[in-house]
């Protein structure tokens, strides 16, 4: 997963039906904090994948990410406190240094979704279906201040949303892979998805025209949910994926 960036576009707001989820930690840095019951709120965010400087995934790998499309939702828990250091996975921000954070309260829900009807060959929707991310906010807010070419990676969207330099500033929320009480990961897939964590920056980006699409939940637990109609109106912000206190995924 070192590959895999995600650049968030603010939505039109939506609210959906209310829904409580019980959240489990995954990732093993973390497994020792309580479990979270969240309410999503309203949606704020889509994050689709992005390639960074041109450096494209390996063909492996992209055949997976160019299909992690997360939409995010609003979801309050209370503060944690629990104190990391983080270090960036993919190989344009290797040269930056680690960072210690504080997680402070979760901000976000992030749940895979599929845009206009285009759902993912079966062998990757095994996987992608099961990346849930809680979004906490940290402390500091260490900038990044890098300039960095975004391209779009999902074929729904690189017709219509065009390469683009953005200024990646301040560092706002960790996302980190959640277990939703009803939904029976496979062990392979287990291995793999509790390794995603993402580390989102605020972006100074070009404008772009309004794109409205449809979206469809895809894990099961969220699978009765109606489709939602989202116009991404910005880009604001880009996850890149980091390890926590030097633990780094396997392979």
């Amino acid at each position: 997963m070192s590959y895999l960036d995600l650049e968030c576009f603010k939505t039109d707001p939506y609210q959906p039906p209310a829904i409580e989820l019980t959240l489990r930690h995954l990732n093993p840095v973390l497994d020792g904090l309580p479990i979270e019951q969240v309410t999503l709120g309203v949606r704020e965010q889509l994050c689709v994948p992005v390639a960074k400087n041109n450096v494209i995934p390996p063909p492996g790998a992209l055949d997976f990410i160019r299909f992690v499309d997360l939409a995010c939702y609003r979801a309050l828990t209370p503060a944690t406190g629990k104190g990391l250091v983080l270090s960036h996975l993919n190989p344009v921000l290797q040269d930056l240094p680690r960072t210690e954070v504080v997680l402070s309260r979760a901000q976000q829900m992030c749940v895979p979704v599929a845009k206009n009807g285009v759902v993912p060959p079966d062998e990757v929707l095994r996987l992608v279906q099961h990346i849930d991310l809680l979004c906490y906010g940290i402390t500091p807010n260490a900038p990044m201040n890098r300039a960095l070419n975004l391209r779009q990676l999902n074929p729904v969207l690189t017709g219509q949303i065009p390469p683009a330099t953005v200024r990646v500033t301040d560092a706002r929320q960790l996302c980190v892979p959640m277990l939703k009480r009803g939904d029976d990961i496979p062990p392979e897939v287990l291995e793999v998805v509790r390794w995603v964590d993402l580390e989102k920056f605020d972006t100074i980006a070009p404008g772009i025209a309004p794109v409205t699409l449809s979206l469809r939940h895809l894990n099961p637990v969220l699978g009765s949910l109606p489709q939602e109609r989202a116009t991404l109106t910005g880009a604001v912000q880009l996850g890149v994926p980091v390890a926590k206190n030097g633990q780094l995924p396997p392979g």
